[in-house]
């Protein structure tokens, strides 16, 4: 299925521009971490000149969540005295930013300053590599991603200068599917809805999720490139929409030992000539061998890509027995203690659903690292076990790696994605996850200080 049309064209943008309806261009990047760095534009002077490219500092894909330029990267650093990278504007993701007074908002791809060649460890380019993987294989990537994410009462101002402590959501109980509960809300919801809309995103509904506070917003799936750029946009204009209403928002995975965590689901499958070649009428559950080779390779090289869904000390708090968060890397028929769900069994919307990523996954390297394992299965041949039936928290085979340190080492050592990635993109996002660790272990926590200041 083709990408998606640009909600924005350039043609329409300097129309716009010169009737003074338009005068701001967002020129964003995706970092790291899955968030949209980048420049403010007048738009006059985009439009004439600067929608070809523009420059940005190569540490914008060298640094941690504070924004801080730790050592040990080798694609930069203070010893190259940290020089540019170009932002060349992707024009097919032009479009309005309805929540902001005249603005637009384009997405670059990240080019090395000297070659102009993609930086390979830029999130796009990481996820662009795969596709073209695919697309040698006669195939095409179909993929969405749901968004969890908690909503609090006070603001993002309020929170940091209170330290964090005393949070607050914004409903006093588990709003799973509760409409009277997410009427209180819809002050945030309904712009939240009909801006991305507006934007271009295809947005299918949000609901309560299934704790106080908790939210899920719905995307329809898309082209993989598509769906990662929704996602993205879609997070980002939360916090700012959310923001602007007076409230703070989070996609923390487990920001309360009490609640439960949000995760970010990945759905997908492969189409060829416009059909789901996932989808096979003959099988029992509508499985073709493609579909069951490509998710033997999801199974088989869970732990090598779990960094990419889990990439922080915080995202391994999510995985507790009972909270719908998944425990196992095995599969099973809509099965939602699983960490993989055939879902659409027997019908040509047969896809399967990855549930052990957490709300704080980058969309690009998560979908990534998937569609590599997926294709590492339908080269090998390998065989898919039978499903799971049952409560998945009850078993202890297939385990997901219960934190950071263990994925940090499955993924140094995974042979599949150094393959499918290249060594100097599995050694970028390594050291990334090293330097979560070391960050954590310099830090003296409440928990150490109330537990042992008397006692120990």
């Amino acid at each position: 299925m083709p990408a998606q049309t640009p909600a924005l064209t350039f043609d329409d943008l300097k129309k716009q521009v010169k009737d003074g309806t338009i005068d701001t261009v967002l020129v964003c990047l995706v970092d790291m971490q899955g968030r949209l760095m980048g420049k403010r534009f007048h738009a006059k002077h985009f439009v004439n000149g600067a929608y070809k490219e523009t420059h940005c500092c190569n540490y914008l894909l060298a640094t941690d969540l504070e924004m801080a330029t730790p050592e040990g990267y080798a694609s930069t650093g203070w010893e190259t005295g940290y020089g540019d990278y170009v932002m060349q504007p992707d024009l097919d993701t032009l479009r309005p930013v309805p929540w902001l007074e005249g603005t637009v908002m384009i997405l670059c791809d990240v080019l090395d300053h000297d070659t102009h060649e993609p930086v390979p460890h830029s999130p796009r380019a990481v996820l662009k590599k795969q596709l073209a993987r695919l697309e040698k294989m006669g195939f095409t990537a179909m993929m969405a991603t749901e968004l969890e994410f908690f909503l609090f009462e006070k603001s993002f101002d309020e929170i940091r200068k209170g330290g964090f402590r005393d949070l607050a959501p914004i409903s006093g109980y588990n709003e799973d599917y509760n409409i009277f509960q997410t009427t209180k809300e819809e002050h945030v919801m309904r712009p939240l809805r009909n801006h991305l809309w507006d934007a271009g995103l295809p947005i299918e509904c949000t609901k309560g999720e299934a704790e106080a506070g908790q939210e899920e917003l719905n995307i329809k799936y898309a082209a993989a490139l598509d769906t990662a750029d929704y996602h993205t946009i879609a997070k980002h204009a939360t916090k700012e929409i959310a923001w602007q209403q007076g409230h703070a928002v989070s996609f923390l995975p487990k920001w309360s030992p009490d609640r439960t965590g949000s995760s970010s689901h990945v759905h997908q499958s492969l189409w060829k000539d416009g059909e789901n070649v996932f989808f096979d009428k003959s099988d029992g559950l509508g499985m073709s061998d493609m579909m069951k080779t490509y998710m033997a390779g999801m199974l088989k090289y869970a732990p090598d890509y779990t960094y990419f869904l889990a990439p922080y000390i915080n995202s391994y708090k999510r995985f507790v027995k009972g909270t719908f968060a998944p425990t196992r890397t095995i599969w099973s028929v809509d099965n939602r203690t699983a960490g993989f769900r055939l879902c659409g069994a027997s019908t040509k919307a047969v896809r399967v659903e990855c549930r052990v990523g957490g709300s704080d996954i980058n969309p690009y390297l998560a979908m990534a690292v998937q569609l590599a394992a997926g294709i590492a299965g339908i080269e090998e041949g390998l065989k898919l076990a039978p499903p799971f039936k049952g409560d998945a928290y009850s078993g202890d085979e297939g385990m997901i790696p219960t934190n950071l340190r263990d994925a940090f080492v499955s993924l140094k050592s995974s042979d599949m994605l150094r393959a499918a990635l290249g060594d100097d993109v599995v050694d970028h996002y390594a050291r990334a996850a090293e330097v979560e660790i070391e960050d954590f272990e310099a830090a003296v926590t409440d928990y150490e200080i109330a537990r042992g200041f008397e006692r120990c």
